[in-house]
């Protein structure tokens, strides 16, 4: 994939073509590895390359020895991927295992489609080992055919032929009888019958295209069976590169790519609105992309056509919904037309919810479009988190790329609406949706946090990730920022951190930083300002430059920070604001005037933004700490001797110890003590809280409101 926003022109014709997959395999890591480790290893190099399968989609297996736990008898154990792992990143507890003999006997339970279901359920009676993996409903696939390791492997390339109008010729124009071409059925028991028959009948396959699904081939071995997937896939890249060369992708151009400011700006405008108006019972978050084949796709003059008729894989649509929603490129700024666009598309849903449903199946889910289309300026999936906005996004474009192959060979088929339906609503789907663990607190949420490679401003950033936020960090100090940023994303992942350095008291440069969290992520909800500085100094000998440094880090970069998030919680449907202030605001302390009235002011600039954000939705609260020396860097210069020296003692631990002593429960005050307190008036547990103040100071009497 491309950056996001990156530098390009009208794509060319023939931009795009089909990746052929080079092999990973390093024989001497392979030959230290036992058959479980193989089998990873094998499944790990598959999913790693993107030409090959997408995240989470296909399976491997590999018929292994085993021992019955009971009899201690040799048994075959069919090790195949659990339900809703990942190919790329999985380890050996990524697969189910199950007694092969078990689960050949459950073909007597079979008598036809109305049994798919619970031949599905039964596959846990089969379980070896008390496995607690689910087995995914491609198992069958796996258990009855004889070979001893098979991929079932979902390649653009290879899709491509599976749903093309020609696909079958070209299947067979390509393979002869070496792989052969299955019609259309839904994953299941079924399809296993069926594939089984054709590999009895035809001896000589390797492997089958299944219609509309994907590619599936076996071999006696873990290396030859990686050898043979990659072999397929390129082998069809190979062919479709060759129909593809010169042609002009998906009828020729007829929306050119804005220039990459023009598009950057238009985003900026219609992310938090559209956000806003996809808000029903949970907030989302964007994934943009604006790769070259998207542009060519969404600027074409077919892209209305193709985009009607759907995605045609099922681990496209489960993803992606059956098909996006278009905007029209001259009507992005108008208000009402959006709302209007997504009302209409929400009732169209419905109606295709409605027209298949039967009193068995699933309620309708969240009728809102997962990814839109937008004609010069890209591809925008919204989701509940940005890996899954992220994750449906690149499958819609595996989805064009299957659409660009397809075109060539007879045109693009997508799958029957009703068996579409039948996959979507399909009872085992549902199933496994109710098995993922429910979201965290601030899932779907958006924070900017300022300061934040400093103590207080890292510990509440780490904070709101751990709930769910996605976070973008900024601070003025490149490199610390860096550190930061690198340490979070290690631990919570990099879709959910991004960073920007800015200085909040320079105007152009923060909306340069709320308008990076808008594209990283699609709006904002939740603002904590806190960048700061700490200065000592006798009025007598604080001079203007003093001052104004304070006000215009801890008041004017405060009121920066409210006036850029204000717009952006409008239009997502309100917010939270968390300005990190201070003792010093509320109780008066020698030889600082400039850092405690720039505090005060900040303080009194909350309270104003209370009323004003109130009817809007927007929460504004103060958090007031006190001492927080351990890893503070502010505590690390000046302000730790001017401290020291105005209370007469030692700057180092005796300074700890005076403000412990000087607290009411004589405990220290910490950064992750401050960050429970952001974390609170930042979440819906202070939903009916603002205009207030926190104080985080372990009990401070000059500092209590009044």
């Amino acid at each position: 994939m491309h950056p996001i926003l990156s530098q390009h022109g009208a794509p060319a014709a023939t931009a795009g073509l089909f990746a052929v997959p080079d092999s990973r395999w390093d024989a001497s890591h392979a030959a230290s590895l036992d058959p479980v480790g193989l089998l990873v290893y094998r499944s790990n190099l598959l999913g790693q390359d993107l030409s090959i399968t997408n995240y989470g989609g296909g399976n491997t297996s590999a018929k292994l020895e085993g021992l019955d736990p009971l009899s201690r008898e040799p048994a075959k154990v069919l090790w195949v991927k659990g339900s809703g792992g990942d190919l790329g990143s999985m380890g050996e507890d990524g697969f189910a295992t199950l007694c092969l003999d078990r689960l050949r006997q459950l073909e007597s339970h079979y008598g036809g489609p109305a049994d798919e279901d619970r031949m599905a359920h039964l596959l846990g009676h089969c379980t070896y080992g008390l496995n607690p993996r689910a087995a995914s409903i491609d198992t069958p696939l796996h258990a009855l055919l004889p070979a001893s390791h098979i991929d079932h492997l979902h390649p653009d390339a290879v899709i491509a032929l599976a749903a093309a109008g020609d696909g079958e010729a070209a299947v067979g124009s390509l393979w002869g009888g070496r792989v052969g071409w299955l019609p259309w059925m839904r994953p299941g028991f079924g399809l296993a019958l069926m594939l089984r028959g054709f590999a009895a009948r035809n001896p000589q396959a390797v492997g089958a295209v299944l219609a509309g699904h994907g590619l599936i081939c076996w071999a006696d071995s873990a290396e030859s069976c990686y050898r043979l997937s990659l072999e397929l896939v390129g082998d069809a890249a190979h062919f479709l590169n060759g129909r593809l060369a010169g042609r002009a992708l998906f009828g020729g151009l007829q929306v050119a790519p804005l220039a990459a400011a023009d598009r950057r700006a238009a985003l900026v405008r219609l992310l938090p609105r559209l956000r806003g108006l996809l808000r029903t019972d949970q907030l989302k978050v964007a994934h943009v992309a604006d790769d070259d084949e998207t542009m060519a796709f969404v600027g074409s003059a077919d892209c209305a056509r193709l985009a009607d008729i759907g995605t045609s894989c099922p681990d496209h649509f489960l993803r992606t919904k059956i098909r996006p929603l278009l905007l029209d490129p001259d009507r992005l700024d108008d208000g009402e037309w959006l709302a209007a666009a997504i009302a209409r598309y929400r009732a169209d849903y419905a109606a295709y919810h409605a027209r298949h449903a039967g009193a068995d199946d699933p309620p309708l889910r969240d009728a809102d479009p997962v990814v839109l289309l937008l004609p010069g300026i890209g591809r925008i999936a919204f989701a509940r988190d940005r890996a899954t906005a992220r994750i449906a996004s690149e499958f819609y474009g595996n989805a064009i790329n299957v659409m660009r192959g397809a075109e060539a060979l007879g045109g693009y088929h997508g799958l029957d609406e009703r068996e579409a339906f039948r996959i979507e609503y399909w009872a085992l789907e549902e199933a496994k949706l109710r098995r993922l663990p429910p979201p965290l607190p601030l899932a779907g949420r958006i924070a900017l946090v300022t300061g934040a490679a400093g103590a207080i401003g890292r510990a509440s950033a780490h904070r709101l990730a751990a709930d769910g936020a996605c976070v973008l960090l900024t601070d003025i100090d490149a490199a610390g920022l860096d550190l930061v940023t690198t340490e979070l994303s290690r631990a919570f992942g990099h879709d959910r951190l991004r960073s920007h350095v800015a200085d909040v008291a320079d105007e152009t440069s923060l909306a340069d930083a709320f308008a990076a969290a808008v594209l990283a992520f699609g709006g904002l909800d939740i603002l904590v300002a806190n960048a700061g500085i700490a200065s000592a100094a006798p009025i007598a000998d604080t001079d203007l430059a003093l001052w104004r440094r304070n006000h215009d880090i801890l008041a004017q970069g405060y009121f920066l920070c409210a006036r850029s998030a204000f717009p952006l919680m409008r239009a997502g449907g309100g917010g939270a604001i968390v300005f990190i202030g201070s003792k010093n605001a509320v109780a008066a302390t020698p030889n600082a005037s400039a850092y405690s009235s720039a505090k005060a002011a900040a303080l009194h600039l909350a309270r104003c933004l209370a009323l004003e954000g109130a009817p809007d939705g927007i929460r504004v609260n103060v958090v007031n700490p006190d001492a927080v020396i351990r890893g503070s860097r502010i505590w690390d210069g000046a302000w730790r001797r001017e401290r020291a020296e105005a209370h007469g003692i030692d700057a180092g631990a005796a300074l700890e110890e005076h403000y412990r002593q000087r607290s009411l429960l004589k405990v220290h005050v910490l950064p992750e003590d401050v960050a429970e307190a952001v974390a609170y008036f930042a979440s819906d547990r202070s939903a009916k809280s603002t205009g207030n103040m926190l104080n985080v100071d372990a009990g401070n009497a000059q500092a209590f409101s009044r």
